[in-house]
């Protein structure tokens, strides 16, 4: 559509469509107003048919899909979640595609009652629900100035964060489960610390009065640590311990079994449950401890898995960065857009920040920009192992 509209380039539509579908919201398109409603649409639906996963959405409205359904939506979902609400794959995808769906009417609903015209709030729905970013405007959400849109916005983009199976489960057993899932409890305290953190830093450095700060910040914490990337103001003007706070939650991400990306932050408690441990390991050397977070345990296959994610991650990020900055991009611009782009969130700093879109990137950084928001949006290890040889020789290719 991005081609046959002639709107875009062909690598150029490649870059949008690719950011659409993996809900990064990343875009190359410098001015959306003469964009007919037909491509906004377009926009914003990739975003939904990606969020969830095309995977998950295909097995929810087709259940007869045959064998190697089960390993095709392990491989789609993200973070190192065992959570499964019901007895069958076809039947958990089916339940988790109508919490989607409801999310996506009540969202709509909301922003239609806020004031917004259908197309516009479907459009903005789609976005918000799989966490993606896109906006009908240029400014993004800045172009509205509306505390209680954003407030509309942050609930929406919260939820979203969370593991969708627990709404399934909350369906079933009570809302109670969704107070004492440990995951989502923490991803609450890591946005509160940031909206505290960066409110300090925007009050003491002058940039703007406390209710002011106290507002830009709780927005722009959801957004970018849900992995929305929604835009209410221009943080690349802030201090540097705000956008440091900023890029933190950036790398964390939202919770596994969500439509967020990032590291997730099952794995940031793994990751310090297992430091912890090491430590404890060296004060106690015959000392057996098991990995537990709440009432889930997790073996130590998993942990492996997540101590090797989290070096596959920085590594693909650090080798993103240096491929752009050999293309010609500036060390800082280079990193913000490789840990952006990596955690499927959007914008990032400098040249290529809040108010900013990516049109200005060389060719080959685009390339490199596809690849890097779908290791991201795929978690590295399922396209990594495409690259080994058994793989091809086991599949008979």
């Amino acid at each position: 559509p991005y081609i046959c509209s002639g709107t875009l380039s062909p690598l150029d539509g490649l870059v949008e469509s690719v950011s659409g579908l993996t809900g990064t919201g990343a875009t190359v398109i410098n001015d959306l107003s003469p964009l007919p409603p037909s491509i906004l649409f377009f926009r914003a639906m990739t975003h939904w048919l990606g969020g969830l996963g095309i995977i998950v959405i295909f097995v929810a409205l087709f259940p007869q899909a045959g064998r190697g359904t089960t390993k095709m939506v392990n491989a789609e979902s993200t973070g190192p979640t065992s959570s499964k609400p019901l007895p069958r794959i076809k039947e958990t995808a089916l339940a988790l595609f109508c919490v989607y769906f409801c999310f996506t009417a009540a969202a709509t609903a909301a922003l239609m009652l806020w004031g917004m015209g259908f197309w516009e709030a479907l459009d903005h729905a789609f976005s918000t629900i799989a966490t993606g970013g896109f906006s009908t405007r240029n400014e993004n959400i800045a172009y509205y100035h509306s505390f209680s849109l954003e407030m509309i916005l942050i609930f929406f983009m919260v939820i979203s964060s969370a593991n969708f199976g627990l709404y399934v489960d909350a369906w079933k057993r009570g809302l109670h489960v969704l107070l004492q899932d440990t995951e989502f409890k923490v991803y609450l305290l890591m946005v509160a610390a940031a909206v505290l953190l960066i409110t300090a830093s925007l009050v003491l450095q002058g940039h703007m009065p406390l209710p002011e700060s106290l507002r830009e910040a709780l927005f722009q914490s959801a957004s970018l640590s849900s992995t929305t990337g929604y835009v209410s103001a221009d943080f690349d003007q802030w201090p540097s311990f705000a956008k440091f706070i900023l890029l933190l939650i950036i790398i964390s991400g939202g919770c596994g079994g969500s439509t967020a990306g990032g590291l997730k932050v099952m794995r940031l408690i793994l990751l310090f449950k297992c430091f912890s441990a090491i430590l404890k390991l060296h004060m106690h050397p015959r000392a057996v401890f098991h990995m537990t977070v709440g009432k889930e345990k997790f073996s130590r296959n998993t942990v492996l898995q997540v101590l090797a994610f989290f070096f596959i991650y920085m590594a693909l990020s650090t080798l993103w960065a240096g491929a752009m900055m050999f293309d010609g991009l500036a060390f800082m611009d280079a990193l913000g857009v490789a840990f952006s782009t990596m955690s499927n969130d959007g914008p990032a700093f400098g040249a290529f920040g809040a108010t900013c879109t990516y049109a200005a990137l060389p060719d080959f950084s685009k390339v490199i920009v596809c690849l890097s928001m779908l290791f991201g949006r795929l978690e590295s290890v399922t396209l990594l192992s495409i690259f080994i040889p058994s793989f091809w020789k086991k599949s008979g290719w």
